[in-house]
């Protein structure tokens, strides 16, 4: 008994010291039991063990340490027959220590044997909480390793052990995760449509109050709905979700900041209660005051102060106040931290912002990232000079997230940039050499649309210092498109032949590394109206021929538009009055359908908004006004980059310069 009451001495002191901040000492407290001359029972020293790990997992990234003590804790309790609760709670800290240091199949090895013991034990409440939590680990541990079926199929056990206990916020987050899974391997659409569905459904029949106390998994199946209406392109539904995402977390900003009122007023409080010769009606009055704020903070935070789950049940990464969490103890459900999740969110407000010309929102969100971003990496010893080699497994994998979200927020900051045309802005925002050289890209694009021989020399001094670099660049994206700009100035100066080249080239690293569909097909487009203007009527039609079956895959309305038209000239060269009447009949169809869509966007509420915000005058263009653009000195003719429309007028016969019917202008800067 005296040994027993000194271990829960010292397990009292670690939890006092561990309050205070003061992790050196909690650690060396309860070390002082495990290194003890005098034997323990095991039953205590497996505790303490597991409180170790616990404190080093929750606290530092000393992980190989936890790791020790959880092995240690584990070759104990094989000698012990019972103690359920506890065998659990060291597989599920040993898995997140190896899947902190990347041991995927160590952390397999050790969740198939946690599942083993739930699968022999009595069916019970606990028992089936802990076959969620060894799903949960698996399902994610076999996403790293590419296993998508088997990740489904672990969170489908999970899902039904789930329901077996009539858990709902369970069944959610098994749902969202297999929802997750799905969008991640986008295999087959109408198994993403049924996870969406079986998401909203489950949701709905989640009691509001219950819903309320489920943020973190509120935040965790909207961002998926988000990415998901992104892919399928239904951009309505999608600010939909975002403006939700957006409400929700100012509220929990606004939730956050009053608890760190009321905490810091209950240690003000607390610190005065301290005091030895305080007088009794003060003291009193200290009590009740006491007695009110801490009411308040439960109701606020909506936690039960006084009945908290311990810390060390089973997740050594639930600390109240900076984790979403996703499911209730034992289940180990966070996705991303608080800090990570909120700039995602910011990072979605900036994405649907700048097409609606919100320069000004989108700015403060993006800085608000980024200050955030850097906070967190700092925290994670991630400045300037750190080596990889220097860093603990478990702080890289982190930071990785946050390195992420910090190229998506300077890759939206630049396209932000680039739609005010502010191309010296965007390049000094960064020290990317790739970003700097496709901001010149864009902008030597621009100078060719306008068409001036001024604007023509300004694209040369911006693609001529690219062009010499691209090969050094990582990856295809940067050759691509300064390639596709370098022919398009090649066209412009009548050099055809070098530019049949230059686009060829292009055309078959587009094909064969990029991947980028759209920009095959507008490569295609500029070729076949090359091979036109060469008089190669042979080629010009093949090659047309698969850019418009390429346009129409791709819904590219446009671009199946300047097909057409180049088709139309080809059928006129050829004498093909038939073909020629039937394509520009099409034609027609297609330029009516565009100017309908158009007009459809140009009546929405948001496009008046807009148009009421910027009073911008925009000059109505005429095709041969575009195809100007390249064909010679004109006036000049001012389009966004890199998003934009053509102008759908009645095309212009082919004059002898087959050159002059090459519509870059409208559509030439949008591939890239």
């Amino acid at each position: 008994m005296e040994m027993e009451a000194l271990a829960e001495g010292l397990w009292g002191l670690a939890d006092f010291h561990e309050s205070n901040g003061e992790i050196g000492k909690a650690i060396k407290c309860l070390e002082a039991i495990c290194q003890s001359h005098v034997s323990f029972l095991p039953i205590v020293e497996i505790k303490t063990r597991l409180r170790i790990a616990t404190i080093l997992l929750k606290h530092t990234h000393n992980v190989n340490h936890a790791k020790s003590h959880l092995e240690r804790s584990q070759l104990l309790l094989k000698s012990i027959p019972s103690c359920f609760e506890l065998k659990c709670r060291a597989y599920s800290l040993l898995s997140q220590c190896y899947h902190l240091v990347g041991a995927i199949p160590q952390q397999k090895q050790i969740l198939n044997k946690g599942l083993e013991m739930t699968a022999s034990s009595q069916d019970g409440f606990e028992v089936k909480l802990w076959s969620c939590n060894f799903n949960s680990q698996l399902a994610n541990a076999l996403v790293i390793e590419g296993d998508y079926r088997g990740s489904i199929s672990a969170l489908e056990h999970g899902y039904m052990c789930a329901t077996e206990i009539g858990y709902p916020e369970l069944q959610m987050f098994f749902a969202t995760s297999m929802l997750h899974v799905h969008l991640m391997q986008w295999e087959d659409v109408s198994l993403v449509d049924k996870a969406v569905e079986k998401c909203n459904s489950i949701w709905e029949s989640i009691q509001t109050d219950r819903r309320q106390q489920c943020l973190g998994l509120f935040f965790y199946s909207e961002l998926l709905h988000t990415f998901y209406r992104l892919r399928t392109c239904d951009y309505k539904s999608a600010a939909q979700h975002v403006d939700k995402l957006d409400a929700a977390m100012k509220d929990s900003l606004q939730q956050d900041q009053r608890i760190q009122e009321l905490t810091s007023e209950i240690d003000a409080i607390t610190q005065s209660l301290s005091q030895a010769d305080l007088p009794r009606r003060q003291k009193s009055a200290l009590n009740e005051k006491l007695s009110q704020l801490q009411e308040q903070l439960k109701t606020v935070s909506g936690l039960n102060l006084a009945g908290k789950e311990p810390s060390y049940f089973g997740n050594a990464r639930q600390t109240w106040g900076n984790n979403l969490e996703l499911a209730p103890p034992p289940v180990d459900g966070e996705w991303l931290p608080k800090s990570a999740v909120y700039a995602l969110v910011d990072l979605m407000v900036v994405i649907f912002g700048r097409p609606k010309g919100l320069f000004k929102e989108c700015g403060r969100r993006i800085q608000s990232g980024l200050h955030v971003i850097q906070d967190e990496l700092v925290k994670l010893g991630i400045t300037d000079g750190i080596r990889e080699v220097d860093l603990q497994h478990s702080a890289i994998w982190m930071a990785g997230v946050y390195l992420m979200l910090l190229m998506q927020f300077l890759e939206n900051k630049v396209a932000v940039e680039l739609t005010r045309s502010e191309f010296v802005e965007a390049q000094e925002l960064t020290e990317s050499k790739s970003m700097q050289a496709m901001c010149q890209v864009y902008a030597a694009v621009s100078y060719i649309c306008i068409g001036d021989v001024e604007s023509s020399s300004r694209a040369l001094d911006l693609i001529g210092p690219v062009y010499r670099i691209m090969d050094s660049f990582v990856g295809v994206r940067e050759k691509t498109s300064v390639l596709f700009a370098y022919g398009l100035l090649l066209m412009k100066q009548h050099n055809l032949q070098e530019a049949r080249i230059r686009l060829a080239t292009g055309l078959r690293i587009t094909h064969q590394h990029l991947g980028n569909i759209q920009l095959v097909s507008q490569y295609l487009t500029i070729l076949g109206t090359l091979a036109l203007a060469l008089h190669d009527t042979g080629q010009a039609r093949e090659i047309l021929k698969s850019s418009l079956t390429l346009a129409k895959t791709l819904y590219d309305i446009p671009t199946q538009i300047w097909v057409l038209s180049v088709l139309t000239a080809l059928y006129q060269e050829l004498g093909e009055r038939g073909n020629e009447m039937e394509n520009l009949e099409y034609e027609r169809k297609k330029a009516d359908d565009l100017q309908k869509r158009l007009s459809d966007a140009r009546s929405s509420i948001h496009h008046l908004e807009l148009i009421d915000k910027s009073r911008i005058q925009v000059k109505q263009l005429h095709e041969l006004d575009i195809k100007r653009a390249v064909a010679g000195p004109s006036t000049k003719v001012n389009l966004d980059i890199p998003e934009s429309v053509g102008l759908s007028t009645p095309s212009p016969a082919l004059t002898s310069a087959r050159l002059c019917d090459i519509d870059t202008g409208r559509r030439g800067k949008k591939k890239i």
